[in-house]
């Protein structure tokens, strides 16, 4: 197919853009996707997604360079392989980051970025079942692509996590995704009929219905550029190497770790780098690569007294039953991603806006399924959100099939010591409280004898690790912001005829997961590309505490 436009990923961003850019018919979208099919139980179902995101089929494997503050560590890196990109194998929990976060964007060069700009297209892209919960018209989308549901929440468990947070004097919020963000109340899943409600079925699905809209399966290897415009891309499918060409417009949407991979290996990015592999240099723009930010959690993790965890069903006869029920009829709790309560806070007075997130868990487990040896038991996630350290994406060497290097540079500052010692204290005293009494037994992790600064800094540098949120390594900015690699409307800085939209442009990270903000900048970025009108913007203003400078709570 000759295309006006060729998006490369089919991801959170990437599906959200062929969606958009091909519905009026006009424009010939093709897509490139290195994954394959997103057919099948392990993606589909919600409650197994421990599964796609350990699964060679699914996932790009990516790891960090040993962590130098970490003792060495390396994490893992999940980015999908697979139609739908990181929707497909996420934790599918829904968040769209606070306001604050976006007025900081365009604070620091994003110029039409703030929250009143980008809130319009939240609300274009959802379709928010609220249960109930009423006088959202400002604030909540209902007829959009992408499903948003709650989860039923009828374990006592998840109910308690809200009560003990209002106990220790927090505020409850009805939507932290609407007008305050701050408090404890119920988690939002991409889950729409019991189905994980990824990028690829919201968007990617319906689009390919379509005669202008096509995805090919190839791996793209870089960016063919003539004349200082981007034309095309090369990519390798069944052996053979050739070009895609494009008659407007290459959009990248390929992941924080691959979209500036690509962009290296394509001459744009740092010379000196470039130059060492042996890359023509098409446009020195030094923030490629660079600003790399994720969100780090720990796992606080207590003994149920009680036998009403998840644990019960953690046997091959459970889980056959969960999968019967799910498969039959999708309902029972394979229908649900189990984050059914959530929290925002912050962790001291004078800091304005939340920067501590948590996932409630009735069930003590890791990322990988394995659950505690303890048996019964549950958990909160609970990370800082704005850490101040920063890493990088670089290549190893000038061959496309090589993983570029990661280094996080996680822990690097000070400052994320002290704030991961505050979110293990803040949590034991939310566990502490009376609506926790009829179930709390001892705490497994980080362990009740370790209470020290020193002894909470071992724990963390053991057990602290990714919540898989890499974003900022392709900065957007103003034009005169040296670091910046693509401009408000997502153009890279330098060249023609290519854009950027996914995660890699966010200039800081947002509260909470990514996915959210990832579709939400596909959304916004079909506007610039078609040359549109944004939608007006809104002047809703959400809840900040009253005292924030005062008062931690």
């Amino acid at each position: 197919m000759d295309a006006d436009f060729i998006i490369v990923g089919a991801g959170s961003a990437g599906c959200a853009m062929a969606y958009r850019l091909s519905e009026d018919g006009r424009n010939r979208v093709l897509v490139i996707e290195f994954g394959g099919s997103d057919v099948g139980p392990f993606i589909q179902m919600p409650a197994a997604l421990s599964y796609p995101m350990n699964m060679k089929t699914y996932d790009w494997g990516f790891q960090s360079e040993p962590e130098p503050h970490l003792g060495g560590r390396r994490l893992a890196t999940p980015r999908g392989k697979v139609i739908g990109g990181s929707s497909s194998i996420n934790g599918m929990v829904y968040v769209r980051g606070h306001a604050r976060d976006f007025d900081h964007w365009q604070d620091v060069g994003a110029t039409g970025w703030s929250y009143g700009d980008v809130l319009p297209y939240f609300k274009r892209m959802e379709n928010w079942h609220d249960g109930g919960h009423g006088g959202a018209v400002d604030w909540r989308g209902n007829d959009g692509p992408l499903h948003v549901t709650r989860g039923k929440r009828d374990n006592p468990l998840v109910q308690a996590f809200v009560q003990a947070g209002a106990q220790a004097g927090y505020p409850v919020t009805g939507d932290y995704n609407g007008h305050q963000q701050e408090g404890f109340g119920p988690m939002e899943q991409t889950v729409w009929r019991g189905r994980r409600w990824s990028a690829a079925n919201a968007y990617l699905k319906p689009a390919l219905k379509r005669d202008n809209c096509q995805i090919t399966r190839a791996f793209a290897r870089r960016i063919v550029i003539e004349n200082g415009r981007a034309v095309g891309v090369e990519i390798e499918r069944g052996g053979k190497i050739e070009v895609l060409r494009a008659a407007r417009e290459v959009i990248i949407a390929a992941s924080s770790i691959n979209s500036p991979k690509l962009l290296m290996l394509s001459g744009i990015g740092p010379a000196a780098q470039l130059r060492d592999h042996g890359i023509e240099v098409i446009a020195d723009r030094a923030g490629v690569g660079q600003n790399l930010q994720d969100h780090m959690e720990m796992y606080i993790q207590m003994t149920c007294t009680q036998p009403i965890t998840l644990f019960k069903h953690w046997n091959l006869i459970g889980k056959a039953m969960i999968g019967a029920q799910w498969l039959f009829g999708k309902t029972g709790l394979g229908a649900s991603n189990q984050f059914e309560s959530a929290a925002f806070i912050r962790s001291r007075a004078g800091v304005d806006y939340p920067d501590i997130q948590y996932h409630f868990l009735p069930i003590a487990v890791r990322y990988d399924g394995q659950a505690a040896a303890e048996g019964h038991g549950f958990q909160a996630h609970v990370g800082p959100m704005r850490s101040k350290s920063r890493g990088e994406v670089t290549l190893r060497s000038a061959d496309p099939r090589e993983a570029p290097r990661i280094l996080f540079n996680y822990m690097s500052k000070e400052e994320d010591w002290q704030d991961f010692r505050r979110c293990i204290r803040l949590t034991r005293e939310i566990f502490a409280q009376e609506a926790f009494k009829p179930y709390v037994g001892k705490e497994i992790q980080p362990g009740s004898h370790l209470q020290s600064d020193a002894e909470l800094d071992a724990s963390i540098l053991e057990h602290a690790e990714s919540a898989y949120h890499p974003c900022g390594t392709c900065k957007m900015g103003a034009l005169e912001d040296t670091m910046a690699v693509v401009d408000p409307e997502c153009r890279v800085i330098g060249v023609d005829g290519l854009r950027v939209a996914d995660s890699s442009i966010f200039p800081r990270i947002t509260n909470g997961n990514l996915n959210g903000p990832s579709i939400m900048v596909g959304e916004k970025a079909s506007d610039h590309i078609l040359g549109r009108k944004v939608l007006p913007r809104s002047n809703a203003q959400v809840w900040m505490h009253p005292d924030w400078q005062g008062r931690q709570r």
